[in-house]
């Protein structure tokens, strides 16, 4: 068995032991284009913007992805199929992703890769004490490293350069991003204290996913009083009533 190999992820070092076999690793490295083929990977991740950025990754590394919103829905997905990576948002509207975390690196003995992904850096502390292999930070863009956490973590073993085509970003869908935001502002629209705390936490996250720096800025004064909460769904509405109609461009193209 490989020796253990140390990883660097932002803000991380550590420690990541080669995985016994699953049936995805057989088809790892075939295709030089498609390094992911055969990997089947779980997103528990509240964001459309996130998940639809996950989708882009996954589909040009040739992963298969399934993805849930809640850890209730992860629980339920989990007690039928074993993916070979676990991706876990920490902040999710019924809870703690670090929750998570930890019942999955007590109960499935190594049979997922267990990795949070969040917008916040200081998140990577919680999740590694809980068990988690390694942190990925939100913003999900460069193919290259995220091919390279991936195939790290399942192999054990260091992980070459990249071509030139697997350097480039990936671009999600501006629309998951309105999606997101119109989310949000229902959610501050509604009220309730719980809720205020979750969605001030989810506009972070989502701030920095599309280096919004005003937006995050609101976001952080929406933590400290009412009057930054209201702050926050102004620049929301912004956000929202600012953006192109896409249907307004396709019936122009048609």
């Amino acid at each position: 068995m490989p020796s253990p190999l140390t990883l660097t992820v932002p803000f991380l070092s550590f420690a990541a032991p080669a995985l016994p076999e699953s049936p995805g690793l057989s088809n790892l490295k075939k295709d030089s284009a498609l390094p992911l083929a055969g990997i089947t990977l779980l997103a528990v991740e509240d964001s459309r913007f996130a998940s639809e950025a996950l989708r882009l990754l996954c589909q040009r590394s040739g992963a298969r992805l399934r993805r849930v919103e809640t850890l209730a829905a992860a629980r339920r997905h989990l007690a039928v199929y074993r993916p070979d990576v676990v991706l876990i948002d920490l902040g999710l509207p019924d809870g703690n992703g670090v929750d998570l975390i930890r019942e999955l690196v007590k109960n499935n003995k190594g049979q997922s890769v267990v990795l949070a992904i969040s917008g916040d850096p200081d998140g990577w502390s919680s999740a590694v004490r809980a068990g988690a292999a390694g942190f990925i930070e939100k913003p999900l863009e460069s193919l290259a490293k995220f091919q390279q956490v991936i195939l790290g973590h399942l192999t054990g073993q260091p992980v070459g350069g990249c071509t030139l085509r697997e350097v480039r970003n990936i671009h999600p869908d501006q629309q998951a991003l309105q999606d997101d935001f119109i989310h949000a502002a229902d959610l501050i629209e509604s009220g309730g204290e719980e809720g205020d705390r979750y969605v001030v936490d989810f506009v972070r996250g989502l701030a920095r996913s599309c280096h919004d720096a005003t937006l995050e800025t609101a976001a952080v004064q929406a933590r400290c009083s009412s009057e930054g909460l209201a702050g926050l769904g102004q620049v929301l509405a912004q956000r929202i009533n600012g953006a192109a109609d896409p249907f307004a461009k396709a019936i122009e193209k048609g």
